[in-house]
């Protein structure tokens, strides 16, 4: 590589400037070079491609190139060196290991931790794309955002297009989600089904009955990627009882309010409170933001008559709404 002689000197190893380069030619073909001439190119002394004439100290003499090649050459080539003799003994620590590994059974890496998006993405990449039958998917919550359902598209297309089967859960607050909505018009026409509970576990997906994916921390940076068979069939055990009780996409939500107005996601939230959960966690388990949650709260409230929270919890109990009809 050669750079004008206006940059910064020194050069790195493999770089010379253009007057440097020109300089070097006229000294190799002319045997010597005023030293007054190199003030500006002192990487042809760095590279050693000049030396002092030693009959004359205002003179420089040329190194030829292939001993100035040879000179930059032997370090590394040292480098490498070490690093074959390096290779070498690795490979003769482990090779007895080896050989008592070869006797055993292949072993199975039944759960691989993944820590942070790109890598569990990247996983996530894998698996779909080796996926030829089924994708089973929970998505709890509300709507997603949209750089997250434009990355669902890309990889979910393919799949469509190889005419994988897929269904996915998702929560029935979502069927106000604009976003997700056109996420899912834009999917229809393959094997795709899509339908809706009050309330699901956390985050699941599975690829062809052969791995699963399972959230390990709630801020989602850390995953699992199981591939125990024992492991995949018990989570599509949990999935097909859910799909079972959920409603399809397309179809309205068959429970209404009671006589006193109170809806089903009110009960809901009347169910999960005489249990003693706080707001946040109510609202993450059904899939909507903390304000809307609490708005549930203030009209269950005054439904009931309640002034206290505590009050709300006993008048829950004593209405008897929790015994209405099945979601």
């Amino acid at each position: 590589m050669v750079k004008s002689a206006n940059q910064t000197h020194p050069h790195p190893v493999t770089e010379l400037c253009d007057l440097g380069a020109e300089l070097y030619a006229s000294a190799l073909s002319s045997g010597r070079l005023a030293r007054a001439e190199v003030e500006q190119t002192p990487c042809l002394l760095e590279f050693a491609l000049l030396h002092p004439d030693p009959d004359d100290a205002n003179w420089l003499r040329p190194v030829p190139p292939s001993v100035a090649l040879a000179q930059r050459l032997h370090p590394l080539e040292r480098e490498i060196l070490q690093s074959r003799r390096a290779s070498i003994e690795l490979t003769e620590a482990f090779e007895p290991f080896m050989a008592i590994s070869a006797l055993s059974p292949a072993p199975t890496h039944a759960i691989t931790v993944l820590e942070g998006f790109n890598r569990i993405n990247a996983a996530l990449n894998v698996a779909t794309a080796e996926c030829h039958t089924e994708m089973l998917t929970i998505q709890p919550g509300g709507g997603r955002a949209e750089h997250i359902l434009n990355q669902a598209i890309e990889r979910d297309q393919p799949l469509i297009r190889r005419g994988v089967s897929m269904r996915t859960l998702y929560q029935h607050t979502v069927r106000h989600s604009r976003g997700t909505m056109a996420y899912i018009d834009r999917v229809a026409g393959g094997k795709v089904e899509f339908r809706t509970l009050e309330e699901l576990v956390e985050r699941l997906i599975i690829c062809d009955e052969s791995v699963a994916f399972i959230p390990a921390r709630d801020d989602q940076q850390v995953a699992l990627e199981l591939r125990h068979p024992a492991l995949v069939r018990y989570l599509i055990k949990v999935f097909e009882q859910l799909w079972h009780r959920a409603v399809p996409l397309r179809e309205e939500v068959s429970y209404g309010p009671t006589p006193e107005g109170i809806t089903g996601v009110q009960r809901s939230i009347a169910q999960l409170l005489v249990e003693g959960h706080v707001d946040e966690a109510i609202a993450r388990r059904l899939g909507m933001n903390v304000r809307t949650c609490r708005a549930h709260i203030a009209k269950l409230a005054t439904t009931l008559g309640s002034g206290s929270r505590a009050q709300l919890g006993f008048l829950i109990a004593r209405s008897g709404i929790l015994n209405g009809p099945e979601k």
